[in-house]
């Protein structure tokens, strides 16, 4: 997914969605952006909200429009189930999403990368297509033959102090990591709303 303008994206958002944008001085540039909003506020309608939600949600996960909407009509197909619940986990157990949890690569869009360029294996397999969807007892690991390349050579120091999900068991000597769980949506921790981004998909 290519993604242009990542600064103009968040600022639009009112939220650092890429890590680029994760810095003291965007912070800074959105308070200073709010402070002016409260001089000429402008109520979002419904939609709006919606919108905005869907849009936070698929610039984080790094999606496209079809992707985020077919997983989102997966969810809503179910019945007598906790439907945001059941999103979150759909998502973070994209295999671009659980490579970044495990701390493979610095930021989502390398992890992609990553995974496009062959460097990941699930359960020893090469695999290459980030939107891969993993499931409790998959193992996911750093293809031996591509640790010697120049994209791994900080990743011992990386992995050192890093403090990986509860539904995850990382093995730092192996370089890799197992899903012993399923995610659990903790309300207000991932900043996003995912309730709202169903109702977007439900008009």
């Amino acid at each position: 997914m290519l993604i242009k303008s990542k600064y103009k994206i968040a600022r639009r958002l009112g939220v650092p969605v890429f890590e680029k944008t994760q810095t003291a001085k965007f912070a800074l540039s959105l308070t200073r952006r709010s402070e002016r909003a409260t001089k000429r506020p402008r109520a979002l309608t419904d939609y709006g909200k919606q919108l905005l939600e869907k849009q936070k949600v698929r610039y984080t996960y790094l999606m496209n429009e079809r992707q985020l909407k077919k997983n989102v009509r997966q969810v809503l197909a179910k019945k007598g189930i906790k439907q945001d619940e059941r999103l979150y986990e759909i998502l973070e157990t994209r295999l671009d999403s659980v490579t970044y949890r495990l701390g493979f690569g610095p930021t989502r869009l390398a992890v992609r990368q990553l995974v496009n360029h062959g460097h990941i294996c699930v359960n020893g397999k090469r695999v290459d297509i980030p939107s891969c969807a993993l499931y409790v007892g998959d193992v996911v690991s750093v293809r031996p033959g591509s640790l010697p390349k120049k994209v791994f050579v900080t990743l011992d120091e990386r992995l050192k102090d890093l403090s990986v999900p509860a539904w995850l068991a990382l093995d730092t000597e192996k370089k890799q990591g197992t899903i012993k769980g399923v995610p659990k949506l903790t309300r207000g921790e991932s900043g996003l709303d995912f309730n709202t981004v169903l109702e977007f998909y439900k008009r």
